[in-house]
């Protein structure tokens, strides 16, 4: 007896005929027992919008059926865009999440309701999944009192260890203690209650590629320490490496799947939105990339267009084997899964050079169609 898990990272589905830019992976993504995305956006019918950041309009609720009718069954919810259309934003996206038979994690009308674990069982295993987001805004996240996401509250520190004032500095992020500790405590009671626990990570440095921050590993080795099985980390749309501690897998980023919207593209004019247009700017001068301008509804990076779906598998004594099956995203914005092939191979090869570029030694290696990975 075992249970394949499947995982994916950022979903914005926020273009017309949504199911069909999910047709190319759905016959892979059916083939998993548990399938697991990250929704990115609200989806909800409100035209509040409360962002602090570069604004992320409601996508449209139906587009959730579309994401179950893919083949998924759980969606993370716990991301830097969750509160960006307020208080009505998650409960609408957790209320159509659920109605189109999605189980929900990571956000709640309340901070217990958001660090509550999605949990399914398969063939007698009791599957469950935790959701943090580590990125901020601090307006994201949940309270006592407040809708929004559970979270881990990372802390940066600059040092200016030259002697040029006003040059770069060092940069330091690690985790708050007593945010580690909750997350490690959620985990620990999720493992006394399920077979297989699975911890979902908003984090990373976006749109840069390889770079790990210095908080990355120590959080996700902190979820695995507590009893999780598996961590799979998006947000910085773009793929990162792939480590294995304690012979369990950890997706540091697996960048974007189905990532389509013109939120992020100026339209030009002058109802357009100004945070909008001074995003775009402000893209080229942090990450030194403009979109291509043949595909305005897939604003990121040229490198993220690679991409794959976490494959785990698990017995009840836990991890039997852990891999991907390499993913490229077409001209139409579709992840399309790739065999063992040429363009497969190019794929594969590009998650494993980020792996090394980050100082991971994962060993890679082909069967039929996965890649496998184990520590190297």
């Amino acid at each position: 007896m075992s249970v394949t898990v499947m995982s994916v990272g950022d979903l914005v589905v926020d273009e017309p005929d949504p199911a069909s830019f999910f047709a190319p992976a759905a016959g892979t993504l059916r083939r998993g027992d548990v399938v697991i995305g990250h929704v990115e956006v609200p989806h909800s019918t409100t035209t509040a919008q409360v962002s602090t950041d570069v604004p992320a309009p409601p996508a449209d609720p139906a587009a959730l059926v579309a994401v179950a009718e893919a083949g998924f069954h759980i969606v993370t919810l716990a991301g830097n865009h969750v509160y960006d259309a307020g208080d009505e934003g998650v409960a609408d996206t957790i209320k159509y999440a659920q109605e189109a038979g999605l189980a929900t994690a990571g956000a709640g009308l309340t901070l217990d309701e958001a660090r509550r674990p999605a949990v399914v069982e398969r063939d007698g295993l009791r599957v469950g999944v935790l959701s943090y987001n580590c990125v901020g805004p601090r307006e994201s996240w949940a309270t006592s009192r407040k809708p929004g996401c559970a979270h881990v509250k990372v802390l940066t520190h600059y040092e200016l260890d030259h002697a040029s004032p006003g040059g770069p500095p060092a940069v330091y992020t690690f985790a708050d203690p007593a945010h580690l500790e909750r997350m490690a405590d959620d985990v620990a009671a999720l493992a006394e209650r399920a077979d297989i626990v699975l911890v979902s990570l908003h984090k990373g440095v976006g749109h840069t590629p390889a770079v790990l921050a210095m908080y990355e590993r120590p959080v996700a080795r902190a979820a695995i320490d507590a009893g999780a099985h598996a961590v799979f980390a998006h947000h910085a749309h773009i793929m990162r490496g792939i480590e294995v501690y304690r012979d369990r897998p950890i997706y540091h980023g697996l960048g974007n799947f189905v990532t389509v919207t013109h939120a992020l593209t100026p339209a030009g004019g002058d109802g357009d939105s100004a945070e909008r247009a001074a995003w775009a700017r402000r893209r080229i001068e942090l990450y030194g990339f403009a979109p291509d301008s043949a595909m305005p509804f897939y604003p990121f990076h040229p490198e993220s267009r690679n991409t794959a779906i976490a494959v785990c598998r698990f017995d009840r004594e836990g991890l039997v084997s852990a891999g991907f099956v390499p993913c490229w995203i077409d001209d139409a914005g579709r992840p399309v899964p790739l065999g063992d092939g040429e363009e497969g191979r190019r794929v594969a090869g590009y998650i494993e050079r980020i792996t090394r570029q980050a100082g991971l030694d994962t060993a890679f290696a082909w069967d039929g169609d996965e890649v496998m990975v184990r520590r190297g």
